[in-house]
């Protein structure tokens, strides 16, 4: 950076933060509101997910559910160890929230979040057996791996790099609900299948957030922000729909 420009200027040219020391007091608010949506619903969706391992048919099932709840939980603490470079307490941060709090299964807060924390809106809401958590974990993980890629392009570099670790982490659950929805489809049949994605489809696709954000603008001069919510959802729901399509079951796109 040239010793005559600013911070805010070097940061709207694409330049990258290293230091904590050298993150404005703006920057770092928005950086640690985004950390926080990430690191809430990694440890609130490790802990409903964490509720449902005994309900799997099989050894190998409840191996696999284990491990999404142990990376899901390893996921979030790496980026909370940064929040922590970054001035959060994260001992009181992790602890003292009610990770496995739910609504109704038939509530509905669209985007907005509770007051539990900053987790996404949909992880609010309850799982209802084994075949249904295997479907949300397809949908949402499809989901979180469009938006790492947007994540993994944010100007803070040491958070840039913790959310490319955390991308091929999070492919390979997709790739273990895939699997699970092929045996499933063998065992259950379509109709329960598709009764789950016409349930999650609606509410995964709010984690996206409002079509129109009033922030984008100022969080892209901030490196924090590179694709609109509508792109990114958009790109969701071709790739999701056709996912589904070779699974033998049909997306909820209008």
């Amino acid at each position: 950076m040239a010793d005559d420009m600013s911070i805010e200027g070097y940061l709207a040219q694409g330049g990258r933060l290293t230091n904590p020391a050298n993150v404005p007091p703006r920057y770092r608010a928005e950086l640690l509101k985004l950390m926080a949506t990430f690191v809430d619903s990694e440890l609130a969706g490790a802990a409903g997910f964490a509720d449902i391992i005994n309900e799997g048919p099989g050894i190998k099932e409840r191996i696999a559910a284990a491990t999404i709840v142990m990376e899901k939980a390893a996921n979030g603490d790496r980026v909370l160890r940064i929040m922590g470079d970054l001035g959060a307490d994260t001992a009181r941060y992790a602890n003292h929230h009610p990770w496995t709090a739910r609504l109704d299964r038939e509530a509905d807060i669209g985007v907005r979040r509770s007051d539990h924390d900053m987790r996404l809106a949909v992880f609010n809401y309850p799982l209802a057996g084994w075949s249904d958590a295997v479907v949300m974990n397809l949908l949402m993980g499809r989901a979180v791996g469009v938006q790492l890629e947007e994540l993994a392009r944010v100007s803070y570099q040491p958070l840039a790099e913790a959310f490319r670790a955390v991308a091929p982490v999070e492919a390979r659950h997709v790739a273990l609900a895939e699997e699970g929805i092929d045996r499933l489809m063998a065992t259950e049949g379509r109709e329960p299948l598709q009764a789950s994605v016409d349930y999650w489809w609606p509410r995964v696709a709010a984690s996206f957030g409002v079509t129109e954000s009033k922030k984008f603008d100022s969080l892209r001069a901030m490196g924090l922000r590179h694709e609109t919510n509508a792109d990114l959802r958009t790109r969701w729901e071709t790739e999701t729909a056709r996912a589904l399509d070779d699974l033998g079951l049909a997306s909820g796109r209008s």
